[in-house]
């Protein structure tokens, strides 16, 4: 027997088809998911130091050095002195990486309006609607397991 495939399964499947994309996307590249959403950050945001940009995407300051130091040689970013911290670096987007990002902005824009063309006009606001229900429900589960582990951790070291 075949079991009922639900929205999770869909879901999970669109994030497959995602991953796919991207890989496709960036093949023949350095690039990887973790390196662009560093360079997503920046084009969102503007220059930023390293502990700022590991605090905004959840990484250890290890993890964010390794994707800067990448990044860097591969001449996506650009890093100098912070203009009034000595031990803060900012780093920043090249230029040709500014060029870049400007492309897949509008090549994001491109994919959203051509997915959700594929949904019924009269059924996008409801989709819409749906998506960021679902959306926020996980990050509460997510915030709410966080907590349960930190506790269960907080408990473990006073054992």
């Amino acid at each position: 027997m075949t079991p009922e495939i639900t929205v999770l399964d869909r879901l999970l499947e669109v994030s497959e088809l995602f991953q796919k994309d991207m890989a496709h996307a960036f093949d023949g590249t350095p690039l990887t998911p973790s390196r662009v959403r560093v360079l997503w950050e920046l084009a969102a945001t503007g220059p930023s130091t390293q502990h700022a940009l590991a605090t905004r995407l959840e990484v250890s300051p290890r993890n964010i050095t390794g994707l800067v130091d990448a990044l860097e040689a591969g001449g996506y970013v650009t890093r100098s002195p912070h203009p009034s911290d000595r031990r803060a670096i900012i780093v920043s987007l090249a230029a040709s990486a500014e060029d870049f990002m400007r492309d897949m902005q509008r090549d994001h824009a491109e994919l959203s309006t051509e997915l959700l063309g594929a949904v019924e006009p009269a059924d996008r606001e409801a989709l819409l609607r749906g998506v960021e229900a679902i959306a926020g429900r996980l990050r509460e589960l997510i915030a709410a397991d966080e907590q349960r582990r930190a506790a269960g951790d907080a408990q473990a070291v006073g054992e």
